[in-house]
């Protein structure tokens, strides 16, 4: 997304993606920048959870309205996130991105991870549907795991934000740095 248009082409994702969620979205513009909310100011292209009253002004949203609408864990945002959110997931499905592998073979390829944690991770994406498990007739039974149809459409995303951290790493560790040396 480039410029105004993929901007706005955000905000309206999120917007759709929050109110279906049970929340309203208001991006805060220049003009709105200085307006206080509840103590708090909000910072010029926040996001906030807010609601408007008759009168245009903004007020936090404390309880949403939510007739209608999914509870919370039914939101497929909050649920997707959930899964790829973690670090594990998304170098799993890296490692996994080259052809199928066996359960060593992704543990070598991800050092920091333990057996429990990869376990559970490889569980939580065959859950998802994003890898599948195959278990071969051999003494002692070898498994394999290789994504699905459904995780390999998860790799374009995924290497955007894979190319976005890589590009962005050096801004990010300079503003961390000053953010450290002032506070």
């Amino acid at each position: 997304m480039a410029g105004s248009a993929g901007n706005e082409q955000f905000w309206c994702l999120i917007h759709d993606l929050s109110q279906y969620c049970g929340f309203d979205c208001y991006k805060v513009t220049k003009r709105d920048h200085r307006r206080r909310e509840g103590g708090s100011i909000l910072g010029q292209g926040e996001a906030a959870v807010t609601t408007r009253t008759s009168d245009s002004a903004i007020v936090r949203a404390t309880a949403p309205d939510l007739a209608g609408r999914p509870p919370a864990s039914d939101c497929p945002l909050r649920d997707v996130l959930d899964r790829i959110g973690d670090k594990w997931s998304t170098l799993t499905l890296g490692t996994l991105a080259s052809g199928p592998h066996r359960f060593s073979v992704v543990q070598r390829a991800i050092p920091d991870i333990s057996k429990r944690m990869l376990t559970q991770t490889l569980r939580g994406l065959e859950r998802d549907g994003l890898i599948a498990r195959a278990v071969f007739p051999t003494k002692p039974p070898s498994v394999e795991y290789r994504l699905t149809p459904l995780g390999f459409t998860i790799l374009e995303p995924l290497g955007a934000l894979v190319q976005w951290a890589d590009e962005k790493h050096a801004a990010i560790k300079a503003a961390r740095s000053a953010y450290d040396a002032s506070n």
